[in-house]
Order: structure tokens, then C-alpha cells, then sequence
């Protein structure tokens, strides 16, 4: 597993889990021609929020989520019973579409959690005790970005903004709220909360708000940020330069519920 960690000072700490493109060898020669597109990844998520708070801490996934996907449960069960979806280990892509020439079996996805799923989770939860230990509160900004049309997964068009905290289980009530003031307030663009995307296994895992550490899930329609939503997943500096200002006012909207948070 690939891991880029850097360290701040912010009570705010930014998750990446997939927009690694990396890939081992044998994971590589094992896709077919439509898996080698990588469609799946996070296009760009990372250069959106790129110095937007600073003093945040950051921890990035490097690797693809084709060779085992961090925002899954180690135990592969479903975050979505009842609904398209992919594993710890996807088996299709977005579309449901085959990308494997040798599909992994059980014992493969077994062997690539210890390489992949835990060292990801070691340095984030590494990173919330540290940032709780020096503000008495972590906030857990996990960030994701998702085509806009995807009927596999959903129906219509995506929303904009997507944020998900379990139904409101996995931070306190002002994170959520204010995510969704600054989102809702934003020109131009759509919001829901708790909509197709609720939070992935790391919201879930990690938001534990009655013991000082919140999470919560920022899905990114790509049609806000890319040129297009196909090959090669260009970044569109117009759309981002858009983009940035308002999540850079969430992000230090969080920031500064902090010492309130802390306080409760």
C-alpha cells in the first residue's frame, strides 16, 4: 500500500482513499482493457482541497482501490444491502462491466488486506489520536468524487454535493449542518444529504461523536471539476477554481466548530 501522510496542527483531517492510481504488477497484468482505464478513481479530489486549510493533516491512498478498496469493510459485508455496489475488492466497475482477465479469488482478496486495507487504516487512525490528543476533538473529512451518471449505481443525475454521515450517527449535528449551509448556499449548485451516498466504512468506522472523533463523507460529482466524465479525466481549472472557495468555507466552517465541540 501506497500512503502519502502529511501532518498538521488543524483539529481537520482530510481522508483520500481513492484517488491512488498505482498498481503492483500482478494486479495490473490481471485487468483487461477496460479495468487498465481506472475509471473508478476519485479524479483529482486531492488537488481540489490542496491548501485550502492549512495546517490540515492529509492521509492519501496512492494505490487503486482495483487492488483492494480501504473504504470497505476487512469483512467485505455490503454498505448498501439491497444495492448495486462494489467489494473490498471490486469484481466490476461502476458499470457493472467485467475488468479482470483473472479475477481474484478469496485467498487473494485475503492476502492483499494486511498489504493494503490495514496500513491505510494504521496511519488514520494514528492521525485522529494524535489531532484529538492536541484539540480533545478530530474531525474527519472523508473526500470522494463519482460521475454524475452512473445508472449501475443510481437512477438520473447525481447531485452535486453529496453528504453522508450514516443518517446522523457519525458526528455531531453542527458538522453536518454546517456542511450543508455552506453547500446549499453555494450558487449553481445541487445538495443532498444522506442520499445515495450516506458514508462509506470510513465515516462509519471512525465517527464516533459521543467520544470526541466526528466524520463525514463529501461525494464530488465530477461534472463539477472534470472537462469530461470519460478518458482521460481531465481537470477543468475553470470549474475547480469555482469549486475551491467552497470547500475551502466548509473546511474552516469545521475548523472553527472545534473548540465548541471540544467543549461538550
Amino acid at each position: 500500500m501506497g500512503l502519502i501522510v502529511e501532518r498538521g496542527v488543524s483539529p481537520v483531517i482530510l481522508g483520500f482513499p481513492h484517488v491512488g492510481t498505482e498498481l503492483p504488477p500482478e494486479v495490473w497484468n490481471a485487468l483487461n482493457a477496460r479495468g487498465r482505464i481506472l475509471s473508478d478513481t476519485d479524479w483529482h479530489a486531492h488537488e481540489l482541497y490542496a491548501g485550502l486549510l492549512p495546517g490540515a493533516t492529509m492521509v492519501q491512498a496512492t494505490t487503486h482501490r482495483y487492488a483492494l478498496d480501504v473504504n470497505r469493510p476487512p469483512n467485505d459485508a455490503s454498505l448498501y444491502p439491497g444495492q448495486n455496489t462494489t467489494g473490498l475488492v471490486p469484481l466490476t466497475d461502476f458499470d457493472g462491466a467485467e475488468i479482470w482477465l483473472m479475477r481474484p479469488d478469496a485467498a487473494e482478496i485475503a492476502r492483499r488486506i494486511p498489504c493494503h486495507h490495514t496500513p491505510y487504516h494504521k496511519a488514520l487512525a494514528a492521525e485522529i489520536a494524535r489531532v484529538k490528543a492536541i484539540h480533545g476533538v478530530a474531525i474527519l473529512f472523508d473526500c470522494h468524487s463519482i460521475r454524475s451518471r452512473i445508472p449501475f449505481l443510481f437512477e438520473g443525475v447525481l447531485p452535486d454535493f453529496n453528504i453522508g454521515d450514516a443518517m446522523g450517527t457519525t458526528c455531531a449535528p453542527e458538522i453536518s449542518a454546517a456542511v450543508l449551509e455552506v453547500c446549499s448556499g453555494a450558487s449553481g449548485y445541487s445538495t443532498i444529504h444522506n442520499g445515495r451516498f450516506k458514508g462509506g466504512w470510513t465515516t462509519r468506522h471512525y465517527g464516533r461523536p459521543q467520544e470526541g472523533v466526528h466524520a463525514i463523507q463529501m461525494e464530488l460529482a465530477q461534472s463539477t471539476h472534470l472537462a469530461t466524465e470519460a478518458p482521460p479525466f481531465a481537470l477543468d481549472a475553470a470549474k475547480a477554481a469555482r469549486l475551491r472557495p467552497i470547500l475551502a468555507e466548509i473546511l474552516a466552517r469545521l475548523a472553527d466548530l472545534a473548540p465548541h465541540l471540544a467543549q461538550k
